[in-house]
């Protein structure tokens, strides 16, 4: 596909950013997706044993059914979807294409944007079209403790899988869904695991039926939790907190920090999205998802702010038919 041949240009090959192509192409416009990994390389990268909070028909896009004997489905089930997803509408897509800049052009029928693209082996590129939708999620950039020690190998921001950890002592920090999870998945693989959260209880959006259990858990002391309790240092055997009990060190071989996600701000504000300090969120148009950049979109996730209720899947799928309803208008 020429670049000068698409009407729009998509980045991220998440469900949303899949949605909006298969949105686009309904309308008879031309789309290419751009995603610096895989496809839905999210959702490749969640546990591999994760199950999905919702139901699968909540996961469908492009009215393509999505099928599984299970009421919820699996990370294993969603990959297969979406790879049928793909090949059922025949969308475009570059894999390994890294955006490392947009920027808006005069070009002929009205400005354009361009997008600066770092493939493997370091080599750039320009890639050009009229209308830019960034479906670029939260789950590549976590928030982060700024703590020492918080870069050593045995640290991770995501989670895993537990056999590494049986017999050995881990910690886990947050208090949310993803926490609560992994604490409970660890424990059951024989893990020594601990839960550290700086605040005084477990938060309220966690699963209702993970919630009583690693309530319980804790409560019968078999995951030791210290609410109340802050990360100061993190060693090679050791996680160094202070809370109602004092400085405390509990030794760690390995540390989960599961302390959420946030969009790229930057890519965001370099390609002049606003974004509220408050939140904080990009600014959008939410009837047409469009920014105060015109012709430059959001969709999915990316729309979340650290404050502000996440976008999943579930909702973020429907932004793509918003947008081609707004560059139809256009074209």
């Amino acid at each position: 596909m020429s670049e000068r041949d698409v009407d729009v240009l998509i980045v991220g090959a998440g469900p949303a950013g899949l949605a909006a192509a298969i949105a686009l192409k309904r309308e008879g416009l031309s789309s290419l997706v751009l995603d610096k990994g895989g496809l839905v390389d999210g959702i490749f990268r969640f546990p591999r044993n994760m199950v999905f909070f919702t139901t699968p028909e909540l996961l469908e896009i492009g009215g393509l059914p999505f099928v599984t004997p299970f009421d919820k489905p699996t990370r294993v089930e969603a990959l297969r979807y979406y790879r049928r997803v793909t090949d059922t509408f025949g969308l475009a897509i570059a894999f390994d294409e890294r955006v490392v800049g947009v920027r808006r052009e005069p070009a002929v029928g009205g400005a354009g944007f361009v997008l600066d693209v770092q493939a493997p082996g370091g080599s750039t590129r320009t890639r050009r079209a009229r209308f830019v939708v960034l479906a670029t999620g939260y789950y590549d950039h976590p928030n982060l403790l700024g703590v020492p020690g918080e870069d050593l190998p045995h640290v991770s921001h995501y989670y895993s899988e537990p056999h590494p950890f049986y017999r050995r002592h881990v910690v886990v920090v947050g208090g949310k869904n993803s926490a609560a999870e992994a604490a409970l998945d660890l424990y059951r693989a024989g893990a020594l695991v601990t839960l550290v959260h700086r605040e005084a209880a477990l938060g309220d959006s966690i699963k209702y039926w993970v919630k009583p259990d690693i309530e319980n858990r804790i409560a019968e002391g078999a995951i030791p939790a210290r609410f109340n309790t802050h990360v100061r240092q993190i060693t090679r055997e050791s996680l160094h907190v202070s809370g109602p009990e004092g400085d405390t060190e509990l030794p760690a071989a390995g540390v989960f920090l599961l302390t959420g996600y946030h969009p790229d701000w930057t890519l965001l504000e370099q390609a002049g999205v606003v974004i509220d300090p408050a939140g904080p969120v990009a600014r959008y148009e939410p009837a047409t998802m469009e920014t105060d950049v015109p012709g430059l979109f959001l969709a999915g996730g990316v729309v979340s702010g650290r404050t502000s209720p996440p976008v999943f899947i579930e909702n973020g799928r429907l932004h793509g038919e918003r947008i081609a309803r707004a560059i139809r208008g256009r074209s």
